[in-house]
This record gives structure tokens, C-alpha cells and sequence, in this order.
């Protein structure tokens, strides 16, 4: 199987929660809204193993871009969400990418960036192969490292979050849940 963007999407889409959200999502009026994480990357290992392709998935990740930084308006779209997403029985967690340089000094002990979007949000993420979104509003994937990575299985360190211990643990809880994907310790060449 070639992972293309598209039959990404079909995979993803195999998920009855991803479906329902992406068809909800636009709802918010959320400014660069995108469905991230594991709910997407998950669905192509699931189904390489055969598994259903919402197995495992713990929660489904929203993120957007709002220059409202308070926590107040944040918390507004957080239990906007809750409500629209209400019926579907999953934790969903929706993160504006411009904020999280506020909190994240204070809960990981570790300084962030300011992001200017929510797609730099999806860059960050750990591991290489797992920085991938779906935009709620036209579909589209953005992997900024491809998705040849994620098709083989391949779990290496995201070049620009270079946190060894942490991606050790992360790839570690990736590898206990799909015991074929492979640890490797070289940065991509993407």
C-alpha cells in the first residue's frame, strides 16, 4: 500500500469519530481548525495490523489558531466543543496553537515557542512520522515530513523538538501498542 494523502484520508476516515468530527468541526467557525495526532496515525497502523481503525485512538486532538490568547476565550471554544461533540462519547481535546507558549514552561518544566500557527503546533510533535493534520474546512493533509513514516512503520525523532528522553518514552508507548513499528535514532532527511 502507498500512503498517499488521499488514502490517508480513506483510512482516517474508516473511524466513524473522525468522520463525525470533520463533518462537525466547520460548526466552530475556528480559524485554521485541523484534526491532528493520533486519530490520523493510528488509523494507518491499525489498519496495517487489522484492527479497527478507531482502536486505541485515547483522545481526539483539535487544534487552532486564535490571537485571543486568554484562557477564558479558549476555555469558550473548549466547551463549545464538549457540546457539539457531546454524543460521540470520546475525550476531545482542542488546543490553541497561539497559547501554549503560556502554559507549557509551567506544566512540562520546559521552555515553547510562540507559534504563528496551528500547523507549527503539528510540526512540534515528537516523533517525525506523527506530525499530521487534516484541515476540518478543506480536507486537506498536511505532513510536513511526509508520510513515508509513517506507511513503514519507521519511529524517529522530530529534527526541530529534539527531546531524546521524551521521544524515547513516546515511541516506547507506540511500540507496545504496534510491536512492528521500528525505533530508529537518525533525524529525517526529509
Amino acid at each position: 500500500m502507498k500512503l498517499t494523502p488521499q488514502r490517508l484520508v480513506e483510512l482516517v476516515m474508516a473511524n466513524p469519530i473522525n468522520a463525525q468530527m470533520i463533518e462537525r468541526l466547520p460548526a466552530l467557525g475556528l480559524e485554521q481548525c485541523l484534526l491532528t495526532a493520533g486519530c490520523l496515525f493510528q488509523a494507518v497502523w491499525n489498519h496495517q495490523a487489522g484492527l479497527t481503525a478507531d482502536w486505541g485512538v485515547k483522545d481526539y486532538d483539535v487544534f487552532y489558531f486564535d490571537t485571543d490568547v486568554s484562557w477564558e476565550a479558549e476555555n469558550e471554544v473548549i466547551a463549545r466543543a464538549a457540546e457539539l461533540f457531546h454524543d460521540l462519547g470520546v475525550n476531545i481535546e482542542v488546543k490553541n496553537q497561539a497559547r501554549v507558549h503560556l502554559w507549557y514552561p509551567q506544566r512540562f518544566g520546559m521552555p515553547y515557542p510562540q507559534l504563528r500557527s496551528a500547523k507549527a503546533g503539528v510540526d512540534r510533535y515528537l516523533v517525525a512520522g506523527t506530525c499530521i493534520a487534516l484541515a476540518a474546512d478543506t480536507g486537506e493533509i498536511y505532513a510536513p515530513y511526509g508520510l513515508a513514516d509513517t506507511e513503514q512503520g519507521i519511529l524517529r525523532l522530530n529534527p526541530i523538538t529534539p527531546q531524546p528522553g521524551l521521544f524515547e518514552h513516546k515511541a516506547r508507548s507506540y511500540q507496545a501498542r504496534w510491536p512492528w513499528l521500528r525505533i530508529e535514532h537518525t533525524s529525517t532527511g526529509h
